[in-house]
């Protein structure tokens, strides 16, 4: 029995209450204290980001299972595609700037944080409360891991040229529609009553007129905070990091993805919480793929809008290491999913090699050639545990293909 107060208005109160601040700062003028900005800014797009995520959850019992968890994972992750989009437009404007720099660091380091520590998280929760060490996947998971796949390969083709261009966006855009499109074929699981519980679950309860209404609105109201939002949030931080004496790399790169993942990070908690496990994993193998598809595409396209003609997105030294190390990580995620299981020792070694590159990479940032030269050595680290792990299941790889290629019942047993 769903409670209405508790479970509909307690929580948009909560996300009103929210937003609010920052759209009276964006009307009247902001602060003249830039971490503040930030904060109540930040704030805003994660609440606008909850107001996504709710809205497209309750269209989960209504559309097929795979593609809904796809459209979730691309919903919850916009604030963070705003922002990047923003400091992309600004390297656009002028290619001199730090913008540049901002742009690549701020999606390098969403995508390393979700494997790094989301997918880990699930895992550790998962087995909390059920005992099981380790998330066990379905076949038709076999979807994202092909993609995931495809893409992980196609990124090494960009840090070979070391731009991120145009033909890249085709190229990308083209492989998530084509994703999009594999996961809409599959099944649709029934949501029992009362399963999740929260502003989704009372939205898909209602006649169908006001539920599209609701989701609509929910919706509208939420890119308009993340439009009006995104800005300052971005400036700000930049700000912050001038006026706290702080690296504003860092702050980009790590706090901002802090704030704009969240909402997706929180919904697959709630999946994994609520005994969907493989659910809540698979919105974030959803997430990264297409972060690492869609959003590194647009970066050149928002660019190009900045500077009023097409533009490729250049990585400098720095920034080719970082993208490496990104792609390395991903690599090696990957081959830990080739059994369709991500156990708790995968989870933990992932969280180990992320804390060790980032406290790496904090120790050496003053001296950029020994820091470039340290995420290099982390980088060859995970592809050469890739290696190891990739040759180790080799012979699962047919398998995983014929299992992407032709639909899956849900829930079909994994061969060993």
């Amino acid at each position: 029995m769903h409670n209405p107060i508790k479970e509909f208005v307690f929580p948009m109160s909560i996300a009103t209450l929210a937003i609010a601040p920052a759209m009276v700062l964006r009307a009247v003028g902001q602060s003249e204290r830039a971490p503040i900005n930030a904060a109540l800014f930040g704030m805003a797009i994660l609440a606008a980001g909850f107001l996504l995520s709710w809205g497209a959850e309750a269209a989960e019992k209504y559309i097929a299972t795979g593609f809904i968890v796809a459209i979730v994972a691309l919903i919850t992750v916009l604030p963070e595609y705003a922002v990047d989009f923003y400091y992309a437009y600004r390297a656009g404007q002028d290619p001199s700037s730090g913008y540049v720099a901002y742009a690549a660091a701020n999606m390098t380091g969403a995508n390393r944080l979700l494997i790094g520590l989301a997918w880990p998280v699930m895992v550790w929760l998962h087995w909390w409360r059920s005992k099981e060490k380790g998330i066990a996947l379905d076949r038709e998971n076999s979807v994202e891991f092909l993609f995931l796949a495809v893409a992980s390969a196609y990124a090494f083709v960009i840090i070979f040229k070391n731009t991120i261009s145009l033909i890249d966006f085709v190229v990308l855009a083209a492989l998530f529609g084509l994703y999009l499109w594999r996961t809409s074929k599959g099944e649709n699981d029934e949501v029992e009553e009362g399963d999740e519980p929260g502003p989704g679950a009372i939205i898909s309860h209602l006649p169908p007129a006001r539920r599209w209404a609701a989701i609509g609105v929910m919706s509208l109201v939420a890119a308009v905070v993340i439009l009006l939002s995104a800005e300052p949030f971005a400036e700000s931080l930049v700000a912050s990091g001038r006026v706290l004496g702080l690296d504003e790399f860092l702050l980009i790169q790590w706090l901002a993805p802090l704030a704009s993942e969240a909402p997706a990070i929180v919904i697959a908690v709630l999946f994994v919480l609520d005994g969907r496990a493989v659910a809540g994993l698979s919105a974030m193998i959803s997430d990264k793929i297409n972060q690492w598809t869609l959003l590194v595409g647009m970066l050149p396209i928002a660019m190009s809008a900045g500077a009023g003609q097409l533009m490729a997105l250049p990585l400098d030294t720095r920034q080719h290491e970082e993208f490496l190390l990104t792609a390395a990580q991903s690599l090696f995620a990957l081959t830990l999913l080739m059994r369709l299981r991500l156990s708790a020792w995968s989870a933990m070694l992932l969280t180990a090699l992320f804390f060790a590159q980032l406290f790496l990479a904090f120790f050496y940032r003053a001296d950029l050639e020994r820091e470039v030269a340290v995420l290099t050595s982390v980088a060859y680290v995970y592809l050469a545990l890739a290696a190891v792990v990739f040759l180790a299941n080799v012979k699962r790889v047919p398998q995983l293909i014929r299992d992407a290629i032709a639909p899956q019942k849900k829930g079909a047993a994994v061969t060993s």
